[in-house]
C-alpha cells in the first residue's frame, strides 16, 4: 500500500513535468519564512502580542497600535545559501551569497485630542521580506537501472514525429535520442539500459516582498487593533542543467546527452490582515490575527534547450519554443495566536502559533483546468504548524536577545519531510532617538528531490541558511 501511495506522489509531482505551473509552485509561493527586521529575527519572529515592531505588520497589524513615537527602519541582509546532496550514494554540495533589505517601514504615531478613549492613532507603510529562494544545488551519481530517456520513451510511443512534444520528446527525437523503430509511433532510446553517471545543476534566484499598508489604534492602553492591506511580489527564477554521460564507454555509439531548461516567474497579489492585541495585566499580552488568502497574478516564461553527443560527434542544439502562461493562485489562509510577558523594564518571553492549510492552495486560469495539479496539491498537502519563541533580556540601553523557529513538514507522507527549523539571537542598543539591531539566523530543512518521475531513488537534499541581518532605526515624535 505505501509503495503504490510513493507511486502516485511521484506522477502527480511530474503531472507537469514539461509545464512550468505545479503544486511545487504552488507550495512555493505559499511559504513564508519573515525576515523582517533584526529585533524580530534575534526573537524568531514572535511578535505577534508583542508589537512595536515593523515586522509584526506582517504578523499582526494590532502591533502598530503599541507603537508610542513615529519611527523609520532600515534592514540589509547578507544571506548564505548552502545545499548539501545526497544521489545514489554521492555527497555533493554548493553555496550562493545573497545581499538584500530584508525590510524598511515608517510609522507614523498620533495622539488624538480628548477623551475619548483611544490614546493613540497610527499609520505605517513599508516593505517586508517574506521568503529567500537564493541556493545552488548539485547532485551527481551513477545510475545503472535506468535514464530520464525512458520517461521520454514511454511518452513517445504512440505519437507520431509529428505529434512528439515540443518540450521535451521532439527535442529528444531531433537529436536522435530517440528513433523510430519499425513504424513512426514505436521507438528506440539511445541509452536503452541506464547504467550513466547523471548529474543535475539548479540555480535559483529570487524572493517574495510583501508592501504593507497598516492602520491601527490603541484604546485604553488595554486593546490594540489593527488592520492591513498587503500587496507581496514575486521574483523567481531557476536555471538548471541535467546531464547523463556514459563514464565506463558501455552504451554503444552513445556519449553524453543534457537538459537545460530556463524558468523565470514574476507575479504580484493581494490580501487583508486583521488583528487585535489584548493587555490581559500590566505584564501578560494576547494576540490573534488572521491573513486572508494571497490573490496573485502569475506569469511565467519558460523555455527547454537539449544537446547530444555520440561516437561520430556532437549535434547542433535543439531548442524548445518559449514558453509563456498567465494564470492565478489563491494561498491558503492563515491563522495566528500569541501570548507574551513583560517582566518589568528586564525581560520579554513571547510565543506565536500559526496555521495554515496548504492543501486549501489553488492554481487556476481561464485557459487551463489546473485539475491534476489541484489533485496533486489535496494529496500531496497538508496543514502545517509554524511555531515561534523569543527572549529579550534588556540591560539598557543594550538588548540580548535569542530566540527559534519551527515548521511542521506541510507534506501530507512521511515519504517528503519539509519540515524547517530556525535558531536565532541578537544584540540591540537604544537610545532616545536611534536603535540599532544586530541579528543571526540559522535555518535547516530538507527536501527529496526526484530527477525525474521513473528515478530509482531520490536525491536527498539539506539546506543550511545563514542569514545576517542590521536593523537600522529613527524616531522622532511622541514618546521615544
Amino acid at each position: 500500500m505505501k509503495r503504490s501511495i510513493f507511486v502516485l506522489l511521484i506522477s502527480l509531482a511530474f503531472a507537469g513535468y514539461t509545464n512550468a505551473q505545479n503544486e511545487v509552485d504552488a507550495l512555493r509561493y505559499s511559504q513564508f519564512y519573515l525576515n523582517g527586521t533584526a529585533r524580530s529575527a534575534a526573537m524568531g519572529g514572535a511578535f505577534g502580542s508583542l508589537g512595536a515592531d515593523f515586522t509584526s505588520l506582517s504578523i499582526n497589524p494590532a502591533g502598530i497600535g503599541l507603537y508610542k513615537a513615529s519611527e523609520f527602519t532600515i534592514t540589509p541582509s547578507v544571506f548564505t545559501g548552502k545545499a548539501n546532496s545526497t544521489y545514489m550514494g554521492v555527497a555533493s554540495e554548493d553555496l550562493k551569497y545573497n545581499f538584500n533589505l530584508g525590510n524598511l517601514g515608517l510609522v507614523l504615531a498620533f495622539t488624538p485630542k480628548g477623551s475619548s478613549g483611544w490614546k493613540g492613532v497610527q499609520f505605517g507603510m513599508g516593505v517586508n521580506r517574506l521568503n529567500n529562494f537564493n541556493n545552488r544545488i548539485v547532485m551527481e551519481g551513477y545510475n545503472a537501472k535506468n535514464s530520464l530517456l525512458d520517461d521520454y520513451y514511454n511518452k513517445a510511443v504512440g505519437n507520431a514525429p509529428a505529434d512528439l512534444d515540443a518540450f521535451d520528446t521532439k527535442l529528444a527525437f531531433d537529436l536522435y535520442l530517440l528513433d523510430t523503430l519499425g513504424g513512426l509511433t514505436d521507438y528506440i532510446s539511445a541509452v536503452p539500459h541506464g547504467q550513466t553517471q547523471q548529474s543535475k545543476y539548479i540555480d535559483r534566484n529570487g524572493s517574495i516582498n510583501e508592501m504593507v499598508l497598516c492602520l491601527g489604534g490603541n484604546y485604553n492602553d488595554k486593546l490594540y487593533i489593527g488592520g492591513s492591506l498587503g500587496f507581496p511580489f514575486v521574483r523567481y527564477f531557476e536555471n538548471s542543467t541535467y546531464t547523463e554521460k556514459d563514464i565506463h564507454d558501455s552504451i554503444p555509439k552513445f556519449k553524453q546527452f543534457s537538459v537545460k531548461d530556463d524558468l523565470e516567474t514574476t507575479g504580484s497579489g493581494f490580501n487583508f490582515k486583521f488583528g487585535l492585541i489584548y493587555r490581559i495585566t500590566d505584564w501578560v499580552r494576547f494576540g490573534a490575527s488572521v491573513h486572508t488568502p494571497t490573490f496573485y497574478t502569475m506569469h511565467d516564461t519558460y523555455s527547454r534547450t537539449m544537446d547530444a553527443e555520440f561516437d561520430t560527434g556532437k549535434k547542433e542544439p535543439s531548442d524548445s519554443p518559449k514558453g509563456k502562461f498567465d494564470y492565478e493562485l489563491t494561498t491558503p489562509l492563515r491563522a495566528n495566536a500569541s501570548l507574551s510577558f513583560i517582566i518589568s523594564k528586564f525581560a520579554l518571553i513571547s510565543a506565536d502559533y500559526e496555521f495554515v492549510d496548504y492543501s486549501s492552495a489553488r492554481l487556476r486560469s481561464g485557459t487551463y483546468k489546473f485539475y491534476d495539479e489541484n489533485k496533486a496539491i489535496d494529496v500531496k498537502y497538508t496543514a502545517q504548524s509554524n511555531i515561534r519563541a523569543g527572549l529579550e533580556f534588556r540591560l539598557a540601553p543594550v538588548s540580548l536577545r535569542v530566540g527559534g523557529a519551527y515548521s511542521t513538514s506541510p507534506y501530507r507522507s512521511s515519504l517528503n519531510d519539509g519540515s524547517r527549523i530556525s535558531y536565532s539571537g541578537g544584540i540591540g542598543f537604544r537610545e532616545k532617538g536611534y536603535f540599532i539591531d544586530l541579528a543571526y539566523v540559522y535555518s535547516k530543512s530538507g527536501e527529496d528531490y526526484y530527477l525525474y518521475p521513473s528515478v530509482p531513488e531520490a536525491s536527498k537534499v539539506n539546506y543550511s541558511n545563514h542569514n545576517i541581518m542590521l536593523t537600522l532605526g529613527v524616531k522622532f515624535g511622541g514618546k521615544n
